[in-house]
């Protein structure tokens, strides 16, 4: 079994196919491309359209949104990319550790729930991610690295700098 995924902008599809028909599913692509093209014109979905997981009460994860976009390199190892993945927006959100292995699997990364969690705690251990137990008892994750604001206007350039070195101390 062969995957072929093409991302176009916001849109993106997968095409799954036996090795014998590889071809017809390679042939396949300018097709999708057209059809993603199309679908990429069309106008977002308005904040009251989206759904809601009944099970966990928050808007149901819904395409890029909830794929970290990061550039992965060959040599980078499972905690190298769970770093990068934090360091995106997407990290700056609580994430389980089925959220982290789902982004990996995203990228065709496919590791044991083990892997991941003992990537995930040294990543913890070595404060590039914060690990805390959420109320359902199960540990999430989020970035370590908070964002710094812009500075206004009336503060001079030494300040913001003071200003913006004390947040990333919290």
């Amino acid at each position: 079994m062969a995957k072929v995924r093409v991302k176009l902008g916001g849109a993106e599809a997968e095409i799954e196919a036996d090795l014998e028909d590889l071809t017809a599913a390679i042939a396949m692509i300018p097709e999708v491309i057209a059809k993603l093209q199309s679908a990429a014109t069309l106008p977002a979905k308005q904040p009251d359209e989206v759904g809601r997981d009944r099970r966990a009460g928050r808007p149901e994860e819904r395409g890029f949104s909830q794929t970290p976009v990061v550039s992965v390199e060959k040599g980078d190892s499972l905690a190298d990319v769970i770093a990068k993945f934090f360091a995106d927006p997407w990290g700056r959100e609580r994430r389980k550790l089925s959220d982290v292995r789902q982004a990996l699997e995203a990228y065709g990364m496919n590791y044991p729930k083990q892997s991941v969690a003992v990537a995930l705690l040294r990543l913890a251990k070595a404060t590039k991610v914060r690990r805390f137990k959420a109320d359902d008892g199960e540990f999430v994750y989020i970035s370590a690295v908070m964002p710094t604001p812009a500075p206004s206007a009336g503060l001079s350039e030494t300040a913001a700098a003071e200003d913006s070195a004390s947040q990333n101390l919290i």
